[in-house]
């Protein structure tokens, strides 16, 4: 099969139009009492390429997606693939500084975005020239900000559009990812790359038939949803049923109105619906597999969750650098409870030492787990240099830090990189600190995660001032809150005279942790 890539066309949408062809009357989107079936989908798509190409889009243009989980979702991202063109999914929380920076820096032609999000967007595109903006609404809605236009327009396309074809290496779509210092770096996802994804996962780890239904209140925007719960649904021809915001009142009564048998979450959502008072009231007997990523997942909440439920929780590991699978514990008897499982299907994985050299197994030999295979990347767009740094030697390198046990099974102890992960979304300091700085009163700043049972981590901002100048708690949360989304902003702030350093000033912050810890005692 992959020789068969190597000769020939591919486009990422095949997918979709495949599973239209031999089920177009199965139902393919639900959200609430609005079903498409795949036919519709796929004529939809179709529609929506036809428009961008009269437009002026080409093979390789950028368009940039800041959509929530709605059926406008889908129909777009398929139809710009289908027009030859790039998909970049986007945060629909960024303020519109980011938006700025992600449509400029992917040097998108075109953003699509929710009515609900649309000001911030067009604020931030505002500062660039040649973006066209269209916005999604909801039923019986057409508000919009001046100078955009309906995504309805984009609906007028020919439903008969003959996708544009692509190589398997070219790019599908670019994930912006952060790392600890500077602006973030979009990884370039080919359409090979996310195919692997969706067989693998479907095929060989949760054996995902025609007839399940899976949950998709994970953000679509986010990899760990869009490839592991839409494209890896719409491969095998099941259902997918939408969910915009986690609300575990919502996501119980989706689960038993759509009987829901996969569902896909981060370990602070299952720790919500084990712990809803009204849980029971709810027939989740359908459920039959749960997928966790984003964060490790406490042993305990697992066994209750797989008790109270009766369906079995299988923990993964990846990155958006990586489609973002990498590992999995392929099934309950035999995954290793705390452990991110084996290499999938096609992909290797080691243990690095800082001298890059491989280490080997055994608790006591902890390193960077570096990956290699058909799920890596094929680089940070535009950025050369920071490609070559991740990927040294032919691995990428993940920042991570663990060790793998005699079995194969790998173990994540600590994160080389500092970024904070809040109930899934990854928080990058730097880019927090930044912010902080910019405020007038504030000498010094570093953002940190600490322990939430709720998130998993929650981010707190460690703070002196300058001399002479003051500010509140709340103000440095406000002004924060303003400028980033809103996962990232601190949710408490504790003011210092000076921060821990190291001899070339850099701030120290374990540290600074260790001399938090000592204080709260």
């Amino acid at each position: 099969m992959l020789l068969l890539f190597l000769l020939m066309s591919f486009n990422l949408a095949t997918m979709l139009r495949e599973s239209a062809r031999s089920r177009p009357e199965k139902v393919a989107v639900i959200l609430d009492q609005f079903r498409l079936d795949y036919q519709t989908v796929d004529a939809l798509s179709n529609q929506l390429a036809g428009s961008l190409t009269a437009a002026g889009v080409r093979r390789g243009d950028r368009v940039g997606l800041m959509l929530p989980n709605v059926p406008q979702f889908v129909i777009a991202y398929y139809g710009i693939l289908k027009a030859g063109a790039v998909v970049v999914p986007m945060n629909v929380l960024l303020k519109a500084p980011e938006v700025a920076f992600y449509v400029g820096d992917s040097e998108a032609r075109v953003l699509i975005t929710w009515e609900d999000f649309a000001a911030e967007a067009v604020e931030g595109v505002s500062q660039l020239s040649g973006v066209a903006t269209y916005v999604a609404n909801r039923p019986g809605s057409e508000a919009r900000p001046e100078g955009t236009r309906p995504f309805t327009e984009l609906l007028q396309g020919s439903p008969a559009f003959d996708m544009v074809p692509t190589d398997p290496d070219d790019t599908a779509v670019i994930l912006y990812t952060s790392g600890t210092t500077g602006k973030p770096k979009g990884a370039e996802l080919t359409h090979l790359n996310l195919f692997m994804c969706c067989q693998v996962g479907a095929d060989r780890l949760v054996e995902f038939k025609d007839d399940d239904v899976g949950l998709a209140v994970l953000p679509l925007f986010h990899s760990f949803g869009q490839s592991n719960v839409m494209n890896t649904t719409i491969y095998a021809g099941g259902t997918i049923t939408m969910v915009p915001r986690f609300e575990a009142d919502k996501v119980l009564e989706v689960i038993q109105r759509d009987r829901v048998t996969i569902f896909a979450g981060v370990p602070t959502m299952y720790f919500a619906l084990l712990h809803h008072p009204s849980a029971a009231d709810y027939d989740t007997s359908s459920l039959r597999m749960c997928v966790s990523g984003g964060a490790a997942m406490p042993g305990e909440v697992m066994k209750a969750f797989e008790q109270k439920f009766g369906a079995t929780i299988l923990e993964g590991y990846g990155l958006s650098e990586t489609s973002p699978s990498a590992s999995f514990n392929r099934s309950q008897e035999e995954r290793k409870f705390l452990s991110i499982g084996k290499p999938i299907w096609g992909v290797e994985m080691r243990i690095h030492d800082e001298s890059d050299r491989p280490l080997p197994a055994g608790k006591d030999n902890v390193g960077e787990i570096v990956i290699r295979g058909h799920n890596v990347m094929k680089g940070y767009y535009k950025k050369p240099e920071a490609t070559a740094e991740v990927m040294k030697g032919g691995w990428f390198h993940s920042g991570d830090m663990g060790y793998v046990d005699d079995e194969g099974y790998f173990f994540i102890v600590d994160r080389k990189k500092e970024l904070i992960i809040r109930g899934g979304f990854n928080v990058y300091p730097r880019e927090v600190e930044e912010v902080l700085y910019a405020h007038p009163a504030v000498q010094e700043a570093a953002v940190i995660g600490v322990p939430d049972e709720k998130f998993g981590e929650e981010v707190k901002a460690v703070v002196s001032l300058k001399a002479g100048q003051s500010a509140t708690e709340e103000e440095l949360i406000g002004w924060t809150k303003e400028r980033v989304a809103a996962y990232k902003y601190p949710r408490s702030v504790q003011f210092v005279e000076t921060l821990p350093k190291g001899p070339t000033g850099k701030i120290l912050k374990k540290e600074l942790k260790q001399q938090l810890e000592a204080t709260a005692r």
